[in-house]
């Protein structure tokens, strides 16, 4: 057995799946928690404990040992079309926010080495993001805060909950803002799943000559990083001495309506666009990466085009298996 361990929150979701066969190969210990297993795959933990993590008791079963590195990926989430309609509000505020209290007090310094905390993009000022040719998502301008749903004043406030856990109770805390993370094993129907995720499917599901549908008009600017490419970033920041949030995400600007027109090209089939009223939250955002750059030495290393493939292939196979 290795003499690292780690302890992965939300194992059972997209990223957390991954991150798990990540320190997996790394020759860690992991024992991976969530209220249900990976929807698509197995886990590669060595124990995966199922654990509704607003409990405070739930969340105790996980820490009878002490662990060199927690993370803490579990909320309550999904795509625009949860996140962003109104509906689901009260669950994703106190959802999130009881698991994030019960975590945070459970990472003691004799339970825990260091924490890592995954935010989100969406805590940035959404008076920053209204305009599609002058945008920013530099780290300080999260203040004076403004986001644009519940989702992103809860990750903010997470985001504070997380630094008072290093200063007052000494456990190194790093905290990733993401920006759209997609790839293979993610949700890709049923409401939760995020933009390329929706588009590869409905350019699967599409007949040739047919339409795929695009909320909005399309010309929404956002940038999205390969699941692979966010590991690499998350286990950088883990490894650092950086105690303020930073950037993990792609700089490479695309429009909605530019990313269904790759995964159409990828296909290989002849679609057009229809586009619909529908949630697009703000009007433009994209990673500023200058920061993460200079602290970390880190960047993405291959373009979105690279992932859209792997994820398109993907999520092809899904639409027939399901067919």
């Amino acid at each position: 057995m290795s003499n690292k361990t780690a302890l992965v929150f939300g194992a059972g979701g997209f990223i957390g799946n991954h991150l798990v066969t990540r320190l997996k190969n790394e020759g860690f210990w992991v024992r991976g928690v969530d209220r249900k297993y990976p929807e698509f795959g197995t886990s590669d933990a060595d124990e995966f404990v199922i654990a509704d993590l607003r409990s405070r008791q739930e969340a105790e079963k996980s820490f009878d040992r002490r662990f060199d590195e927690v993370y803490q990926l579990a909320a309550e989430m999904g795509g625009a079309g949860y996140v962003f309609v109104g509906d689901n509000d009260f669950d994703v505020m106190s959802n999130s926010s009881l698991i994030n209290l019960n975590v945070a007090r459970l990472c003691t310094k004799e339970s825990t080495g260091r924490v890592l905390f995954t935010s989100s993009a969406c805590v940035y000022n959404e008076n920053n993001q209204s305009d599609l040719s002058s945008y920013t998502c530099e780290e300080h301008t999260a203040y004076p805060a403004q986001p644009d749903s519940e989702y992103g004043w809860e990750k903010l406030f997470s985001e504070r909950l997380f630094q008072t856990l290093e200063r007052n109770v000494g456990v190194p805390a790093r905290i990733a803002r993401l920006h759209n993370i997609f790839g293979p094993r993610g949700s890709w129907c049923c409401g939760r799943e995020k933009a390329p995720a929706a588009i590869c499917r409905k350019v699967a599901e599409a007949a040739v000559g047919g339409e795929v549908e695009i909320w909005g008009d399309g010309k929404q600017i956002r940038s999205f990083l390969y699941v692979e490419e966010c590991l690499d970033g998350l286990r950088k920041l883990m490894q650092s001495d950086c105690n303020e949030p930073l950037n993990i995400g792609s700089d490479e600007a695309i429009s909605i309506n530019e990313l269904a027109l790759m995964a159409i090209e990828i296909s290989g089939k002849r679609l057009s666009l229809r586009h619909t009223p529908g949630p697009q939250g703000v009007r433009a955002r994209c990673s500023d990466n200058e920061l993460v750059e200079q602290l970390l030495g880190w960047r993405p290393s291959e373009p979105l085009r690279s992932g859209m493939e792997v994820t398109y292939s993907w999520i092809e196979q899904q639409v027939k298996l399901t067919a």
